[in-house]
């Protein structure tokens, strides 16, 4: 096994292997992932509930009405559940974006999108494109709130820096945090489900139109020396003590984060081995601080330049690790993604003391998403 390097300093060598494994295709719509990553199907299947008002609303709805407002794809939704406590919904998810789709002018439709990550909170509204300002978007948000018995939120994640001043604007009149990130997980799976079941569906669609704000991948950067390590490795885990270990950092130190993969619609089985990166500090404690503050998305090995690429935010790529070039090296780099892809793009970040501790001081679960079709 190569030696490989963080930044420059010598690390300690990476002690475990990756077998090869046959990835079949999956026909179920729902990914199961089964020990040791045998199947795995690329499509995630959310809890939606799509309808045209609130259940807390006083409207009779009858069955035969939902079922008719499900397969209308022009239908606007504006959802709560019913048993889910508002005051605890203070963190959105939004995407105000164009959609391939005319309307009767010939013009690309905007859409706003709005939920939260367990989805109890569904929002859409269809927008022509010249009400498209902060002022549009400041009024939605107020309305969403009237509309449900909401509060006005405490901070909305959104993904696309092309929008990130007029979210920003709208959201600072209302003392709202705007936080540019593609942690939206449950928004992104929304919109690739939205892409199929709506979009296509609707009457104005137009088919082969790219996105009008695509996402930015911009080339990676220096490290900032506040987020530098002293060693790493490529580890793994079993799932069962990956959502351990998650669970337990954020109790310990509060440094870290999950994720619900259960509404994600990801399953796995608890023997399963998710892959991860380690590093080690003896100031780990302000370096998961400093990582804490950060919208962590993903981590990629690059073979061509030898180097790892830490994502935050939704357009900031550090070189998080570089490493010796060589075929050992390449192939191990090679198989850590191999993993991470055949578990659905779950991986893991976790800062430790030392690299033979037993503990983390920050973990941090991550899922690396291809963009969203719109």
């Amino acid at each position: 096994m190569a030696t490989l390097s963080f930044n420059s300093t010598k690390f300690k060598t990476p002690t475990f292997k990756y077998t090869n494994t046959t990835i079949p295709k999956h026909s179920s719509s729902k990914p199961t992932i089964k020990f040791p990553f045998s199947t795995i199907s690329k499509k995630h299947s959310l809890q939606l509930q799509p309808c045209s008002a609130s259940e807390t609303s006083a409207t009779t709805t009858t069955q035969k009405d939902i079922e008719e407002e499900k397969d209308d794809p022009t239908a606007e939704t504006c959802y709560l559940d019913p048993e889910a406590d508002p005051d605890t919904l203070l963190s959105w998810e939004l995407d105000f974006c164009s959609r391939p789709i005319l309307d009767a002018r010939g013009k690309k439709l905007w859409e706003l999108v709005v939920c939260d990550k367990s989805l109890s909170l569904q929002y859409t509204k269809y927008f022509p494109n010249n009400v498209i300002n902060s002022i549009t978007l400041k009024d939605s948000i107020v309305a969403i709130c009237d509309d449900l018995d909401l509060p006005i939120p405490r901070n909305i994640r959104f993904f696309r820096s092309q929008m990130q001043t007029i979210i920003t604007k709208a959201c600072k009149e209302l003392g709202i945090r705007a936080l540019p990130s593609k942690r939206c997980l449950s928004l992104l799976l929304w919109l690739e489900e939205r892409y199929e079941t709506v979009y296509m569906m609707h009457p104005g669609f137009q088919k082969g139109s790219k996105p009008l704000l695509p996402l930015d991948n911009p080339f990676p950067t220096k490290l900032p020396d506040d987020l530098f390590g002293e060693r790493w490795a490529f580890v793994q885990l079993p799932y069962s003590a990956v959502r351990e270990e998650a669970s337990a950092s954020e109790e310990r130190f509060g440094y870290g984060s999950g994720l619900d993969l259960d509404l994600l619609g990801i399953e796995i089985d608890d023997k399963t081995l998710i892959p991860g990166l380690a590093v080690a500090s003896s100031r780990a404690k302000i370096l998961s601080a400093f990582m804490n503050g950060l919208e962590l998305c993903t981590i990629e090995a690059d073979t061509a330049r030898a180097n790892l690429t830490l994502s935050v935010g939704i357009s900031t790529r550090y070189v998080y690790a570089t490493y010796k070039k060589s075929p050992t090296s390449t192939k191990e780099a090679e198989a850590w993604e191999a993993a991470k892809k055949a578990s659905g793009g779950l991986h893991f970040l976790a800062i430790q003391d030392e690299l033979d501790s037993e503990d983390c001081i920050g973990f941090w679960l991550l899922l690396d998403l291809p963009p969203p079709p719109v």
